[in-house]
């Protein structure tokens, strides 16, 4: 059974955070709420998160400073944050959200739909991500113990390997899907943020999959950061 993954919602407004839950519970994983900046950084020490939605304005440590010490983490620097804000202060405002890592940056009110599939794909790699981990793992020990018989082994290696990279395929065709339909509101500036981050997570997975068949050089690299 495929594990949940968790979305840490990050806002100082019991209301907002609400709002975030009854939007984000189609999705079926799990929310996890932090009211603080202080409290998120609390939660990323202990458990594994496919994306943050990360609120702009809290009082005491903010969102961009709380990107900021996110960032700043081996363990935590690559997950996905997306800042949400009531107000708008213009390109600056936007860009110093871009500057603090973000792969989106959308202002209140939003679409829920175009939230929700925005959080939908980067739980979709984050979960695809995981099982290509485990299935890579899994495929290198058979490499190395082999099998009682070396035909079986082969057809073994293939088998996982066809199933690995259709997997793969399935998660390029789903963030092309939704990059080309979020594309087509040229107001959207973090189109253009999310679909290069999913570009190169994607990337990264191909070629570490690819790397993995038969004849290749290189043998079976380690699999790039899940999220």
């Amino acid at each position: 059974m495929v594990q949940k993954a968790k979305i840490l919602l990050v806002d100082d407004r019991p209301e907002n955070l609400l709002a975030l839950e009854a939007i984000l519970s189609a999705l079926d994983q799990t929310l996890v709420r932090a009211s603080s900046g202080e409290e998120a950084l609390k939660a990323l020490l202990t458990d594994d998160f496919a994306v943050i939605l990360l609120d702009v304005q809290m009082p005491g440590m903010d969102g961009f400073e709380t990107a900021a010490h996110i960032k700043r983490r081996e363990r935590t620097r690559d997950i996905p944050i997306i800042f949400l804000t009531a107000i708008n202060h213009g390109p600056h405002h936007t860009f110093r959200g871009y500057a603090a890592g973000a792969v989106d940056y959308i202002s209140k009110p939003f679409d829920p739909w175009v939230l929700r599939a925005k959080v939908s794909v980067f739980v979709e790699l984050y979960t695809k991500n995981c099982q290509l981990r485990e299935q890579a793992a899994l495929l290198r020990l058979q490499l190395e113990g082999g099998g009682s018989n070396g035909l079986d082994a082969g057809k073994e290696t293939a088998g996982l390997l066809a199933e690995l990279s259709a997997r793969l395929a399935a998660v390029e065709e789903q963030a092309e899907a939704l990059t080309k339909q979020l594309g087509e509101d040229s107001a959207d500036a973090g189109v253009v943020a999310t679909a290069a981050h999913l570009e190169r997570k994607l990337t990264g997975l191909r070629r570490a999959l690819d790397a993995l068949e038969p004849g290749s050089a290189g043998g079976a690299p380690a699999l790039p950061s899940q999220n």
